[in-house]
């Protein structure tokens, strides 16, 4: 892509409308401040200028600038803003505006890399920094007057919705080998299509990502499952052998592709326990999820051997109420996953469980220490006979569990 005269080639008028976060004020305060250092010395960078490219509505915004982390620090105090060094060891200060943050890190350049991490070196070369990113569409660079900066012909690939790595894509992935897995995830996000050479690339080394943390496979797996198109990623991964490299198990993609089916917004754990069933116990600490995550992982596998066809609406409420309306919910989909249940009956007990709302049992401890029964194991047995009863009723009122008490009350006394 030329750059013209005077570097760069304007945003036109149809892909302006896009880009109109460059006047949002908190941006413009910490590009000034940037300027004000040195003229020229800021270009946004990264998923801001691709989204906008594609379409898509930023999430977060990252800056590069020639100056370096000190530099960067001193021009954003001038101008009365907080500077976070979040990641200053590899360049990069967090700009504090309007409570939000903006990540601004200096131009680098790989000393060296080891399939995990890199030694880097500051530059004030924008083609050297480019050169050492992992695609082409994450490559491209805008100046705050709207000018684009395309030093690897990431433009024409956002264009074409394709994910190529930058360079040899071996090159690349052996510099971190976490880009296999974000190659997955940028293409199933974007692209009709995988890059045959990165494909091939990515199956030749897969064995390096033994390297990685699993704390980095974790995350990195996680947010290919939160995608839409997971099983499009999931498909090619396994093709490539990349999936046994995470979990040794068979993977069950069709069950993927039912529960997406059946909820597209379904959650990573979600898909999760259904990409492995009972075969991925063990994975929630392989890949360091939270406690959260692998609790949702395991609470919808357990609630999804409740679920049958023949579940009615008194037996789903029965269900919802112990389980939990967000338990019941992901387990009915678990179930529609592993087939125990057809879609239609997904649909009818998602209904119901939407429409229903879990009543409060009427009575607690108290109230049968009030009837004379002392503190201690007696109570909770009373309790739960109490609460056992009432469920068998299909939750009756107020009325009928004041005279659920009495009787269990009475038996007691005998």
């Amino acid at each position: 892509m030329s750059e013209g005269a005077h570097g760069g080639v304007r945003l036109t008028n149809e892909q302006r409308s896009a880009f109109h976060w460059l006047n949002a004020p908190s941006l413009t305060r910490v590009v000034s401040a940037l300027e004000s250092a040195e003229a020229g010395s800021a270009r946004f960078v990264g998923g801001c200028v691709r989204d906008s490219l594609l379409g898509m509505t930023p999430k977060d915004f990252d800056i590069a600038t020639t100056l370096e982390p000190g530099a960067v620090t001193d021009a954003l105090k001038k101008a009365g803003l907080r500077a976070a060094p979040t990641g200053v060891e590899h360049g990069t200060i967090t700009a504090i505006v309007d409570h939000q943050g903006v990540e601004v890190t200096t131009l680098r350049a790989d000393v060296s890399t080891d399939g995990r991490r890199a030694t880097v070196a500051f530059t004030t070369d924008w083609s050297v920094d480019a050169g050492r990113r992992d695609f082409t569409i994450n490559a491209i660079y805008l100046t705050p007057d709207g000018r684009l900066f395309d030093p690897v012909g990431g433009v024409a690939d956002a264009g074409a919705k394709y994910v190529r790595f930058i360079g040899d894509a071996a090159g690349r992935i052996r510099e971190d080998y976490l880009r296999i897995l974000r190659f997955f995830r940028f293409t199933a996000r974007f692209s009709e299509s995988f890059d045959a050479a990165g494909l091939s690339a990515c199956a030749e080394l897969k064995g390096g990502m033994t390297q990685l943390s699993a704390e980095r496979i974790g995350a990195e797996t996680m947010n290919i499952l939160s995608l839409p198109r997971a099983t499009f990623a999931l498909e090619a991964m396994h093709d490539a052998g990349v999936l046994k490299i995470i979990w040794p198990e068979a993977a069950d993609i069709a069950a993927v592709d039912r529960l997406k089916a059946a909820e597209p917004a379904a959650s990573a754990p979600l898909v999760l326990a259904a990409l492995y069933g009972d075969g991925g116990d063990g994975l929630g600490a392989r890949l360091r999820l939270s406690n959260a995550e692998k609790a949702l992982r395991s609470s919808a596998l357990k609630g999804a051997a409740q679920i049958a066809p023949s579940l009615d609406e008194q037996g789903a409420r029965v269900l919802i109420y112990r389980l939990g309306k967000d338990v019941f919910t992901d387990s009915i989909a678990i179930a529609c996953a592993f087939q125990k249940i057809a879609e239609k009956d997904y649909q009818r007990l998602k209904d119901i469980v939407d429409l229903w709302l879990p009543p409060v049992l009427g009575v607690s401890g108290r109230h049968i220490i009030e009837q004379g029964v002392a503190a201690g194991p007696a109570v909770a047995a009373i309790l739960h006979a109490i609460e056992e009863q009432w469920i068998a009723e299909a939750f009756p009122d107020e009325m009928r569990v004041k005279a659920i008490l009495s009787v269990q009350i009475a038996q007691h006394n005998n």
